[in-house]
């Protein structure tokens, strides 16, 4: 599940993750932490308060993607991302380095927004705008892949020119290069890539290696004190590798299967509860002994117990990506393409990756990462070793039929 609640309107459970977040301080925030406790309600002017300007409202006639482009005269770009997904200055907050690198470059000034705080919160947001074939006030905004390409199958992006891409179609790593929404990347990028591993304490295992979610479904030493995520991609993507099946290839009856499998584990209270990145907080404390778990989430973690592991199963994980997209009738198309071009840059998408600690989508940026942030540029979980990368796989993509049954029916598992 992920929240729609802020401030008052808080259930009690979204408000004791929000008061273990700020107990915890910003370190122990990261972008998918935070996406579980500050998702903003729709229609509240935030826009406005953060610069960029409102959309515009129109007729709910269809109208082709693409729209006047005002980049050669407005130097100018409305962009929107994640909370806490750009690197900061460590002196100022408020500055964002590779942003104002991008602006000396270029003269083009980002008006930067975090209103991104959850794919179908900010989908419900635009859509309305985007049906009606009218500027959603944004010209550039980053998506989970599922979600970009909904937009795309929509005709709700704009199509990239490749000739103010040179750097991204030269550096993108070949893994990202075809994914089968957007296949060729005609219409996106990725910001960062996010990796579905294993993680447990081994304290409260008291020693013993959780390595497969065949274990985490059926070890009795482990009943009770196992969590899922409540993504139902993860969740089912890394069931089904479990059980031998290709989540890029799966089948309706291999869906069922695996809800099957975990719904097994559920009855048998194997499995405690679903989660998003409140896992985090059971987890270190041993209060669970291991589980699904998001190798942004635990970087930090093992920074603060060493007792904390995290594992690739032998058959393999998952990754997805968040991705930079032009959203139909944008003013700015060729500024956002600029800028997509920017962070593929070496230099550039290490510096980013040192202040975020995602996995970065730019081939060959290692060496300037190691030479700003060594112990980032050596761990695992943000630049994957070879051996790793090649055990990665992607959740194929839904029809909108698949998507509304199989969603339907993993609310149904996870009490949602």
């Amino acid at each position: 599940m992920e929240f729609n609640e802020i401030a008052d309107g808080m259930s009690a459970p979204v408000r004791k993750a929000w008061e273990r977040s700020l107990t915890n301080g910003r370190a122990a925030m990261t972008r998918r932490r935070l996406v579980q406790v500050t998702a903003l309600l729709a229609g509240t002017g935030t826009l406005a308060a953060c610069g960029i300007p409102a959309a515009k409202s129109g007729s709910t006639e269809s109208a082709p993607a693409a729209g006047p482009d005002s980049s050669d005269t407005d130097k100018t770009l409305n962009f929107s991302n994640w909370p806490l997904y750009i690197d900061v200055d460590a002196k100022d907050e408020t500055k964002r380095p590779t942003l104002d690198a991008f602006t000396a470059a270029t003269g083009i000034k980002v008006k930067y927004t975090e209103d991104v705080n959850d794919n179908v919160e900010f989908f419900g947001k635009v859509k309305p705008q985007l049906a009606a074939g009218q500027d959603t006030g944004r010209d550039l905004v980053v998506l989970t892949d599922w979600m970009a390409g909904r937009l795309i199958r929509l005709g709700w992006a704009q199509k990239l020119n490749p000739a103010n891409l040179t750097n991204a179609l030269t550096n993108l790593e070949a893994r990202f290069r075809a994914p089968d929404w957007d296949p060729g990347r005609q219409y996106s990028y990725p910001w960062t890539s996010i990796q579905t591993v294993i993680a447990y304490n081994k304290k409260a295992t008291k020693g013993k290696a959780v390595t497969s979610v065949a274990q985490l479904l059926d070890d009795p030493a482990l009943k009770g004190r196992v969590t899922f995520l409540s993504e139902m991609r993860d969740t089912v993507g890394m069931v089904l590798l479990s059980m031998g099946k290709e989540p890029g290839k799966f089948t309706a009856d291999d869906f069922d299967a695996a809800i099957a499998r975990v719904q097994k584990a559920v009855d048998n209270k194997q499995i405690r509860k679903f989660t998003g990145n409140d896992y985090g907080q059971e987890l270190s404390s041993g209060d669970i002994a291991a589980c699904i778990a998001w190798g942004g989430d635990l970087i930090q973690l093992r920074a603060d117990n060493p007792d904390i592991e995290f594992v690739i199963p032998a058959e393999g994980y998952l990754s997805s990506t968040d991705n930079m997209l032009v959203p139909a009738k944008a003013q700015h198309k060729k500024n956002a393409e600029l800028l997509i071009n920017f962070y593929y840059q070496h230099e550039i998408a290490a510096q980013l990756t040192a202040g975020i600690s995602y996995v970065s989508p730019v081939a060959g940026m290692e060496p300037d990462l190691a030479k700003i942030a060594p112990a980032v540029a050596e761990n695992p979980l943000v630049v994957p070793t070879r051996e790793m990368a090649a055990k990665t796989h992607l959740f194929r993509s839904l029809t909108e039929a698949e998507e509304t049954d199989f969603e339907g029916k993993f609310s149904k598992l996870i009490g949602a």
